[in-house]
């Protein structure tokens, strides 16, 4: 805190006077470190809005075999056996289907401790018969840190007592290499692992470890657990009456372009395991482009928009006379007017941006490059001003995609080996390229969407905006150095005015004796 002095000169207000004009480059600085933050934002929320149209619309939907599909499965009899779709080969021969045996996987399982054990529990507590809720002071060090061992098709694992039995699922689970899963059941007390892979095909060898505590003991009724192996099976269909050869070894299955997923048997068995009766479906395919319209309808839109705000974005005015603004500026203005003026000092901030003229032209070039298919089907381009929107015939692609589906999803799609050169294809990599730049320039990342990830600190505006911040600070302590000996030199100014003054007065006051 500054006093002023005695000399009746305000002193604050002419120090503040002499730094306003010092605190220029300040201001300047500030006011460049903030539009650099304004435009790595502008970057962030574009990043943001071209993941979701690369990732979310292109890949995980317009690339789908299924979004241009024109077949349709039609299920009827026993609907709750199957779930079935039609691919693009679907061929329209009619399928009836009889489900005698489904696949299941390979599999062991122990007797069970019986209920009132839980997954929450640790192995020791298990092993020594204290079940969930009840007190564990029993339990000793030796308890917690026995090994309890396991052999699951030649991958050994170890445990201790201390790990509880979600950990220990956790864990076998996790290991791809074994191709099995684990499972606990709080109501039996039984342990199970089942192999991933149904049917014949699925590989399920458990062992007991080369040394040490077998973990399936800790599971059974008694000091050693009793083992149950189920076999599996293949599953046994009949279609049209002919039994499939070989026995297919999953409940999915595909035939005549239809990919079935089979849910549940569809004969009926005596006690004594004897079929006795038999209610197969049926699957019939008919030609329906609802779907593929509609998916082209929402490509087309989303395509429109996405380069509309590219447009944008590049050919927004700028206006240079609106800077970030000072703290003394916000505080002499209402709030009302500091929106207004943030949002022309934000205008124009990836103006001629190289990144977004270079993706939206190749845009552009990409679709230009088949508009001569393109317009065969119904999708036109607009005029010269409208940068590069197309537009869609809806009657014309539906008897376009009715009378030949398979060149629609080669032009958009793709097939083979060549679907990088496909529409979707070409747009998902250029996409990813730009995103690839935009995470160089801002340190944004192109593996997420998110508006309020953090930035990379390594990106080429990182890097600046540290320059800045190094700038700064030595501007500001040298700017409060200066302050400092300001006011130093007005106090020894007002001390040497004080000193001729006592003098005057003693020189006054001798003469007018």
């Amino acid at each position: 805190m500054r006093i002023n002095g005695f000399s009746g000169m305000d002193i604050d207000s002419m120090v503040k006077e002499l730094m306003t004009a010092k605190r220029a480059p300040l201001d300047k600085l500030n006011q460049k470190k903030t539009t650099l933050e304004w435009q790595r934002d502008s970057y962030r929320d574009l990043n943001s809005k071209m993941y979701e149209f690369r990732n979310t619309k292109l890949q995980q939907t317009y690339r789908l075999s299924s979004a241009l599909n024109t077949q349709k499965a039609v299920v009827a009899g026993n609907t709750d056996a199957v779930k079935a779709e039609a691919g693009g080969t679907a061929n329209g021969i009619k399928m009836e289907v009889s489900v005698e045996q489904l696949a299941t996987a390979k599999s062991i399982v122990t007797d069970g401790k019986a209920q009132g054990y839980s997954s929450r529990q640790s192995l020791a507590e298990l092993a020594n018969g204290i079940k969930f809720g009840q007190p564990t002071t029993s339990l000793t060090d030796g308890d917690l840190t026995k090994e309890y061992k396991i052999k699951i098709n030649d991958v050994e694992m170890t445990f201790t007592g201390k790990d509880t039995v979600s950990s220990v699922i956790t864990q076998i689970n996790s290991k791809t290499e074994l191709k099995a899963q684990a499972s606990f059941d709080d109501l039996t007390g039984k342990f199970s692992i089942v192999a991933k892979d149904l049917g014949s095909m699925g590989v399920l060898d458990v062992q007991p470890p080369s040394a040490g505590n077998n973990l399936l003991d800790v599971f059974g009724a008694g000091s050693t657990a009793v083992i149950t192996d189920i076999a599996a099976k293949d599953a046994i269909v009949k279609i049209n009456g002919i039994l499939l050869n070989p026995a297919p070894t999953s409940n999915i299955i595909t035939y005549n372009g239809v990919t079935m997923n089979l849910l549940a048997e569809t004969v009926t068995r005596d006690s004594s395991n004897a079929i006795t009766g038999d209610k197969p479906f049926t699957i019939t395919t008919q030609s329906d482009p609802d779907k593929a319209l509609e998916t082209m309808k929402s490509f087309i839109e989303d395509y429109n928009k996405i380069l509309a705000l590219f447009n944008t974005k590049v050919g927004e005015e700028k206006y240079r006379s609106f800077q970030p603004l000072t703290k003394d500026q916000r505080s002499a203005m209402s709030e009302s007017d500091i929106k207004l003026w943030e949002e022309k000092a934000k205008s124009g901030l990836l103006k001629n941006d190289d990144i977004l003229s270079g993706l939206t032209s190749t845009m552009r070039n990409i679709m230009s490059e088949k508009m001569g298919e393109l317009s065969n089907i119904g999708i036109t381009g607009g005029k010269y001003f409208e940068n590069g929107k197309i537009y869609l015939d809806e009657e014309k692609f539906k008897k376009a995609i009715l009378n030949n589906p398979q060149q629609v999803a080669d032009i958009f799609q793709g097939s083979g080996a060549s679907t990088d050169s496909s529409i979707f294809g070409k747009l998902y990599n250029e996409m990813d390229k730009a995103m690839t730049k935009i995470a160089e320039r801002a340190g944004t990342t192109k593996f997420s969407g998110d508006v309020n990830s953090i930035y990379k600190e390594e990106s080429v505006m990182g890097k600046t905006l540290k320059g800045y911040t190094r700038e700064i600070t030595a501007l500001e302590r040298r700017l409060s150095d200066m302050e400092s000996r300001y006011y130093k030199q007005f106090t020894a100014m007002e001390t040497a005015m004080s000193k001729y003054q006592s003098q005057a007065s003693s020189l006054s006051s001798f003469f007018a004796r």
